[in-house]
């Protein structure tokens, strides 16, 4: 079966080619890989209609391939409204990186993306679903683990010193998450919780 990823990315987030979502695009398409990371709408003013309508349209553009999706920021509400809503087909794995918390959400104005976990909550995946987070993420500065990974029942991966593992914290080149996408038995906190 055909494998392909759809990367996913998070507020005011302009596709700049220092992020490590552009690194691992481009190293996913060296080794053969279909690859999807499309600008989300609106990055800078986000509708979560509109960023659910596009996850979805990225992963049905993947057809019958196993796709991996990889999630930083507010694409990770985004996408679990989108599989509690039925929007998205179950994936094979899915990694979701530096969620934001309820409380910055309001504090920036876009709580509408929000996720409040319902009791019979899923990542989406078949395969592998796991969260990477950094202890001292200024967007999530509760943790992810009442709001994310416990109610997903998920296991958690911790990079000191990775904050919002974004650019300014030096993630461009992401070499332990390309081996992660492409063999998630490499994750070490699988099934570890």
């Amino acid at each position: 079966m055909a494998r392909a990823f759809v990367l996913l990315h998070g507020w005011q987030n302009h596709r700049e080619p220092d992020h490590w979502h552009h690194w691992l695009h481009d190293r996913l398409l060296e080794c053969g890989f279909e690859v999807r990371y499309p600008q989300l709408p609106d990055p800078d003013e986000p509708s979560l209609e509109a960023w659910i309508d596009a996850h979805a349209a990225e992963v049905d553009a993947c057809g019958a391939a196993d796709v991996t999706v990889v999630c930083h920021s507010l694409s990770v509400p985004t996408w679990l409204h989108a599989v509690a809503r039925g929007r998205v087909p179950v994936v094979e794995n899915v990694i979701l990186v530096a969620p934001p918390s309820a409380s910055v959400l309001a504090e920036i104005g876009i709580d509408e993306f929000t996720w409040h976990p319902s009791g019979r909550d899923t990542a989406g995946s078949r395969g592998a679903a796991v969260m990477i987070v950094g202890p001292d993420d200024p967007y999530c500065p509760e943790g992810p683990d009442d709001q994310y990974v416990t109610p997903l029942s998920i296991p958690k991966i911790v990079i000191p010193g990775g904050g919002h593992l974004s650019t300014p914290e030096g993630y461009g080149p992401w070499p332990q998450l390309l081996a992660w996408c492409l063999d998630t038995e490499t994750l070490p906190s699988l099934g570890d919780r």
